[in-house]
This record gives structure tokens, C-alpha cells and sequence, in this order.
């Protein structure tokens, strides 16, 4: 089945098409699941020397990293769900259990007869001292929210059960829950391959003929279609998308404003350069993906050279940026490196570049924010790690002569850092998308 799945998923041409069933989904979803479960947990484990980690939540408020955990027919956890996983590495097994009345799907086995013994909280002692971890992993920390999702409650009730001698092993689960968050297997970037395309193709169909009529068509009007859009292919947006414009008669925005200050409504005319910033939820990933396109005067049969010029200035602060991905360098150092070496060939780059995958704004390797360009206290000093996939999202500032202005080019796409180096998902925009006047 599992193959057959993604067979259909990576065959399928059109964009309806490349989208599954829920039944399908559902399948791929848990076949994934057990994937990262038995072949990506116990070595994430071994490398932050956590044997058993712990992760509690209530219905309704799910720790993030539950959330990532949950099966296909599991869309919240029911009454306290408690997690265990032990890791023996000398055995080489790992456990997979649940203090629940349930199994958590296919992959979780239930480890809690209420019968036998009635307090939720005495049978997980019972289960950690019969196995006597060395380090308990608990997810609590400071600065990665994703990775902090032990809420005061169950932090209370937890210490209160745990005798002293198993208190004391009590360690933050902060790079093993960043690892699982930022990790990703060869079967999901299959998946993520049909998912970034799908992404391209809304936006190629938004920025068409189809969808803009210049002089009518309102950038809300687009922000909307794109909304239903996804809505009609039974996706999600994990945000709001986003269309704005830069014109030859309006100044250029300062880079706070454009990044603190909602996009008024305005109506589309030929010879605007628009910008979207767009992304889609499938089956536990996430895309982020920002484009151009230009609306072609009357006459017109291309896009002006002098904008196709300033859009390779973008396509060059990529191209420097992702040369410098090495493994085990910080996100600040990459951020720093890359930036140096864009004002020496006289490009004004700005980078801020995120973890993407399990959520759109993702725990990993953090490089640079929008207002942080001199790099990232704590998330900008985490090291990149392989097998993990960014947003690369940057911006140049351009002048333009013919234009006596300044422009900024707006870049993001998902990019996949593996054994062999970086690579685009799905390939990236390369030149600016021309929009013909009916």
C-alpha cells in the first residue's frame, strides 16, 4: 500500500490530482509516522543521550510535539495522554508506549489497565522504574516554544508522583524534541516534492490572466481566491497569504513598515510589480513561498529587462546564501558569512531564513530574522544539522534607474539540506512571472 500511495501521489498531472483521498492520506500519514518512529527516534535518542522521553498533554491542549505524533484518526489527545519512549541502545529496541486507556494508533501501544492499577500517575512510575532510564527528557525550555509544551499542571502532578531517585534524572528534552521537530525522512521528502508543486501551481494559476483582470482585480481579490482555492482542494493555509505591490511612482517601503504593517486592499494595473507570500498545510508539512510576477503594459510582450535584471540580483543573494550551508556551522555564522559576501558584490541583501516542515515556523536552525540582521541570540547559535528543509526567505534592494527608485526583491522557497549538500525542494522562481492584459 505504501508504495502504491506514493506512486499515485508522484504520477498524478493534475493539481487536483496530485492530491489524495482522506483515506489515502491517512495511510501515508501513519505510514510516515511509523517510518520516523522505528528508523529516525532511536538514533535522535542516541545522539542527545536521552533514553527515555516523556511527553504529556491534555485534550485540547497538545504539546506541539504530540501533535506531530498523533496518528491519522487521532486529531487531539483524548483525556491526559502520556507518552513514553525508552531507548536501549545496547538492545538496540525502542518502546513505544502510552499511559492511556488506548493504543495511540498503530505505532503506540497502551500500557495502562485502569483496572489494575487506578492512578494514571503511579502506573508511569511503574513503567520508568521498571526500566530505570538513566536521563528522563521532559519537554521544557526557555527559548523554543515547540519544544516547551509541559504545561504547569502536569509538570506539578508529574514531580509530585516521581520518587527522588528518579526526580533527580529529570532532564529539558529541548534538542531531542528540536531534532524530531526539525527532521525529515527520504519517504517525507517524497511527499514534499508533490507538496511544494502544488504550492508553485496555485501561485502560477494566481498570477495569471485567469484569476487578474487589470483595472478590476483587487489585491484582496487574489488573497481571497487563493484562500478558496486551497479551501476547494481540500487543504489548509497555516497563514493568511499575502499580495502587495511596488510601482514606478510610489516609494519603496521601509523594511519595517513592509514587515509590520497589514497590506491595504489595491487594485491591480498594468505595470505592477506584485509580490505574494503564500503557503499550505498537507498531510503534517508545511510550504512557504514568496514569488513575483509583473503585469504587462499595453504593448508589452515581456517582462521589462530592467526588472528581469533586479530579479537575478535575488536568484545571486540565494545562490550565495545556500553555498555557505555546512554542517555543524551555526545559523548566526552562515547569516553573517553570506551577507558580508553579498555587499561585496555590491547586492543590499537581507536574510531571514527559517526551519520549515512540521510547522511553518519551525524549531531548528534559525538565520537571521527581518529586525535581527546582525544575527539571532540562542536560536541563530543552533548548528545545522542534514536531513532538514528551510524557508529561504531573503530580500535585495535594487535601485532602478528607469523607475528613479529603489525596488525589493522578496524570495522564499523551501530548501532541503542532505548528505549531498543543499537543493531546492522543488526548484525556485528564476525569472518574474508575466501577467498578460486581456
Amino acid at each position: 500500500m505504501k508504495k502504491i500511495v506514493l506512486l499515485t501521489l508522484l504520477l498524478s498531472t493534475t493539481l487536483s490530482g496530485q492530491i489524495l483521498s482522506e483515506r489515502d492520506r491517512a495511510t501515508l500519514k501513519d505510514e510516515l509516522l511509523a517510518d520516523r518512529f522505528n528508523n529516525v527516534l532511536p538514533q535522535l535518542m542516541d545522539d542527545t543521550e536521552i533514553d527515555m522521553w516523556l511527553v504529556i498533554a491534555r485534550e485540547y491542549n497538545e504539546d506541539p510535539v504530540m501533535r506531530t505524533m498523533l496518528p491519522a484518526e487521532w486529531l487531539n489527545a483524548r483525556r491526559r495522554t502520556i507518552l513514553v519512549f525508552y531507548r536501549n541502545k545496547a538492545e538496540n529496541t525502542i518502546e513505544k508506549l502510552a499511559v492511556a486507556r488506548y493504543d495511540v494508533g498503530e505505532n503506540i501501544t497502551s500500557a495502562w489497565d485502569k483496572e489494575k492499577q487506578p492512578d494514571q500517575w503511579q502506573r508511569l512510575v511503574e513503567l520508568i522504574e521498571e526500566r530505570n532510564p538513566s536521563k528522563i527528557g521532559i519537554n521544557v525550555s526557555e527559548y523554543y516554544g515547540i519544544a516547551d509544551g509541559l504545561v504547569k499542571t502536569d509538570y506539578d502532578e508529574l514531580l509530585a508522583a516521581l520518587p527522588q531517585g528518579q526526580k533527580d534524572k529529570l532532564v529539558s528534552a529541548e534538542k531531542l524534541a528540536i531534532a524530531w521537530i526539525e527532521t525529515r525522512t527520504a519517504k517525507e521528502m517524497e511527499l514534499y516534492n508533490t507538496l511544494v508543486k502544488i504550492t508553485h501551481d496555485i501561485i502560477d494559476e494566481a498570477f495569471s490572466s485567469k484569476v487578474i483582470t487589470p483595472g478590476s482585480t483587487t489585491t484582496e481579490d487574489v488573497v481571497w481566491w487563493m484562500r478558496q482555492k486551497v479551501t476547494d482542494l481540500g487543504l489548509e493555509t497555516w497563514f493568511h497569504p499575502t499580495i502587495d505591490i511596488q510601482r514606478s511612482n510610489e516609494a519603496l517601503k521601509s523594511q519595517i513598515e513592509s514587515f509590520s504593517k497589514g497590506k491595504p486592499e489595491d487594485v491591480i494595473r498594468p505595470g505592477d510589480l506584485l509580490h505574494c507570500d503564500f503557503g499550505i498545510t498537507y498531510i503534517g508539512l508545511n510550504t512557504d513561498c514568496q514569488q513575483h510576477a509583473y503585469v504587462l503594459k499595453e504593448g508589452e510582450k515581456a517582462v521589462p529587462e530592467f526588472l528581469a535584471a533586479a530579479f537575478k540580483q535575488g536568484n545571486r543573494v540565494q545562490d550565495i546564501f545556500t553555498s555557505n550551508f555546512v554542517a555543524g556551522k551555526t545559523g548566526n555564522e552562515i547569516l553573517l558569512k553570506s551577507l558580508a559576501e553579498g555587499r561585496e558584490e555590491g547586492l543590499m541583501p537581507a536574510i531571514y531564513t527559517h526551519p520549515l516542515g512540521t510547522y511553518g515556523h519551525s524549531a531548528g536552525t534559525t538565520f537571521g530574522m527581518w529586525d535581527s540582521q546582525e544575527g539571532v541570540p540562542v536560536n541563530g547559535d543552533y548548528p545545522l544539522h542534514r536531513n532538514t528543509v528551510y524557508a529561504i526567505e531573503l530580500n535585495t534592494t535594487v535601485k532602478i534607474l528607469e523607475w528613479d527608485k529603489s525596488i525589493r526583491i522578496m524570495l522564499e522557497e523551501a530548501g532541503y539540506y542532505g548528505e549531498n549538500g543543499f537543493r531546492y525542494v522543488h526548484g525556485r522562481q528564476e525569472a518574474i512571472k508575466p501577467i498578460k492584459t486581456k
